[in-house]
């Protein structure tokens, strides 16, 4: 024991000693309040599930905080987080009334946008918060995946705060914020299934712990929240006067609320393919050409509304759900196969803006009770891109001694980045064939 204690101290005084050559304006106890690990224990999976006063190293005397920056699309977002979990102060500048208005997202415009509100949102997330960037720990920016034009902007206005503060820099992977952001709100245990639908991403993965992901399965082409925008688009619900200043994924929603989701027989996509794999490329021609055809068939000109918009959304809509549930259902079987998750207590994460779609939830919920999967979801809000779910990665990856860069100005952004360790040839070798599935308690697919 006496071995374990002195290798840990030693581990632990050469950390201090580093970090004071990293920050030497900093004061002796603020390097103390950075390594956040006592020298007789490691740190564990759970920890950030205990009592954080345990947890403090007694030259802390408040919980650590750190400042958010998201910039990956078309919002602006910024907040504070501290490791209690509290939102200390939050802001959002959403770009969605503009993109309505082009009929979809122009990178160009949004980095504009972007340069334009981002200095004053992270002021807005001090000022709420009653702090300024001298009262926080941390430094947290998205700098992967995303938009590039996009991740540039918060890339370097990250950087100048760091530069102006002397702050440390985490850079974060926006996938993997969207995966750990359900732990700011519920105690959720590692390991755990994560299901990430957004406008960007579709993928499957198992998150063992804060730096820790096997990667099952992703898309191949389309995200589905791109699909969705490009339906609304083809579909002219911008006219809908219900639909008015919507999102194009929240506009089909809405309509498909009042449709018949078998009125259109759309094609089983990859049905020949064992593997948690997405494809929505498939899915967009085709209801495309649906569209075109009924337009034909009522006499329809650019710029009128199908008098059956509702069915078409809603076809659509079960067509989209039916192909998520069967990767869904791979993938918990592969876990099964593979006892990646516990018996007991099995969950998944829906996380991504498509997540906050009920109809979808729903479906994939329905799923998972006949695998005895428990399903949790942040709250809306925490769905779609925020500077809190940023934040709190870094929070998660700070009170760990993860994640500090050693040299912030050599961090650039990456438009592509893969999540964690990829077993997707490792799920198509296993070979498993999903199971029919009830999802309208009408007929099994």
């Amino acid at each position: 024991m006496c071995r374990k204690v002195t290798s840990r101290l030693i581990q632990h005084l050469t950390k201090i000693s580093a970090l004071r050559l990293q920050y030497p304006g900093q004061s002796y106890c603020k390097i103390l309040s950075y390594t956040k690990n006592t020298i007789c224990t490691k740190p564990r999976r759970s920890a950030v599930n205990k009592n954080p006063e345990t947890r403090r190293f007694h030259g802390s005397v408040t919980p650590l905080k750190v400042l958010g920056i998201e910039t990956s699309c078309d919002d602006t977002g910024a907040a504070i987080v501290d490791e209690d979990r509290n939102v200390l102060g939050e802001a959002l500048n959403s770009q969605t009334q503009v993109h309505v208005q082009h009929g979809g997202i122009i990178p160009t415009v949004a980095q504009d946008l972007h340069k334009i509100n981002i200095e004053d949102v992270v002021t807005e997330a001090l000022e709420k918060a009653n702090m300024t960037i001298k009262d926080v720990d941390a430094i947290a920016t998205t700098v992967k995946p995303g938009m590039g034009l996009s991740l540039r902007i918060g890339l370097e206005y990250g950087k100048k705060l760091v530069r102006e503060s002397g702050k440390p820099f985490i850079p974060i992977h926006h996938m993997e914020a969207h995966a750990l952001t359900v732990r700011l709100i519920e105690k959720v245990d590692f390991p755990y299934l994560v299901f990430l639908l957004s406008g960007g991403h579709c993928l499957l993965a198992v998150v063992r712990d804060v730096e820790d992901f096997l990667l099952l399965g992703t898309t191949l082409d389309d995200a589905p929240g791109d699909v969705y925008d490009k339906v609304a688009r083809k579909l002219n619900l911008k006219l809908v006067p219900e639909c008015h200043g919507l999102s194009g994924g929240a506009a089909v929603e809405l309509l498909a609320q009042k449709g018949d989701p078998t009125a259109f027989e759309f094609p089983h996509i990859r049905t020949q393919h064992r593997d948690c794999n997405f494809s929505f490329v498939g899915i967009r021609t085709f209801v495309e050409r649906l569209i075109e055809m009924e337009e034909e068939k009522f006499g329809i000109k650019d710029g009128s509304i199908l008098p059956n918009v509702s069915d078409v959304c809603a076809s659509f809509q079960y067509c989209v759900l039916r192909q998520l549930a069967k990767r869904l259902q791979v993938a918990l079987l592969y876990c099964e196969i593979k006892s990646l998750l516990p018996v007991e207590n099995k969950m998944l994460v829906l996380s991504g803006g498509v997540a906050s779609n009920m109809f979808i939830r729903q479906g994939l919920s329905k799923l998972c009770r006949q695998h005895s999967c428990h399903v949790v979801c942040p709250p809306p809000r925490l769905c779609t891109d925020n500077g809190v779910m940023i934040a709190w990665n870094g929070v998660e990856k700070f009170s760990r001694g993860l994640g500090v860069v050693s040299d912030f100005e050599s961090v650039r952004f990456q438009p592509k980045s893969p999540l964690g360790v990829d077993m997707i040839l490792d799920v198509q070798s296993s070979y498993i064939k999903p199971n029919k599935v009830n999802l309208l308690d009408k007929h099994a697919e």
